[in-house]
């Protein structure tokens, strides 16, 4: 009987670490599909790329806070679909801050989700692959 204890003890330890997949994002109201399409529309999707020079991250939107779009100029933009949602970013007075020391924001990097009001951390997201969206011909 002893030895089933300890066993019993390492096996619910171990099933307690497991980590299941990352929650499924929620669709996109009908507001915030309309505000993608409008930042999308009429580009074409290029491969995804693992960094984005930090000049090109100036000018973000946040759709929800699993959908954020970067856009580098009325032709180019920048599809980032983070790892986990960056909680609070889409609404309110929240920001995302990052920090680079080579310039550059890539897949990986961890974002802080910041009140502008208080300054305060609320939050944070991992990166993900950045895609490329460009009209024709730009």
């Amino acid at each position: 009987m002893r030895n089933i204890v300890p066993f019993t003890i390492i096996a619910a330890a171990v099933a307690g670490c497991t980590v299941g997949p990352p929650p499924m994002a929620a669709p996109l109201d009908m507001k915030q599909q309309t505000r993608l399409t409008q930042l999308l529309g009429g580009k074409v999707a290029g491969p995804p790329m693992s960094c984005l020079p930090n000049w090109r991250t100036h000018n973000m939107t946040a759709i929800d806070d699993s959908t954020l779009i970067f856009e580098a100029s009325p032709g180019r933009v920048f599809l980032q679909k983070p790892q986990n949602p960056c909680n609070l970013v889409s609404i309110g007075s929240y920001a995302l801050v990052t920090r680079s020391t080579t310039g550059q924001l890539c897949r990986g990097d961890i974002a802080q989700v910041v009140d502008t009001l208080s300054g305060t951390n609320v939050g944070s997201c991992v990166m993900g692959d950045f895609i490329p969206y460009v009209r024709p011909g730009a």
